[in-house]
């Protein structure tokens, strides 16, 4: 199950809307930089989502007392 900010859908929703800030302020954002950046912005939520499952299992695993 993917969690909250692995969803395509919001980080794409954030990206266009970067993108279309940046077009305002003169920088050109095409669709293939845009879906490399979602592409970049899922893994490393995916992988920051990894370490915190890995985190919470560690912290849980010791005694409490």
């Amino acid at each position: 199950m993917k969690s909250f900010f692995e969803s395509k859908t919001i980080w794409g929703g954030l990206i266009a809307f970067g993108a279309g800030v940046a077009g305002l302020l003169g920088y050109a954002v095409s669709d293939a930089d845009a879906e490399q950046i979602l592409a970049y912005v899922t893994g490393g939520a995916a992988i920051v989502g990894g370490i915190q499952a890995i985190y919470g299992r560690i912290k849980a695993s010791k005694k409490i007392g």
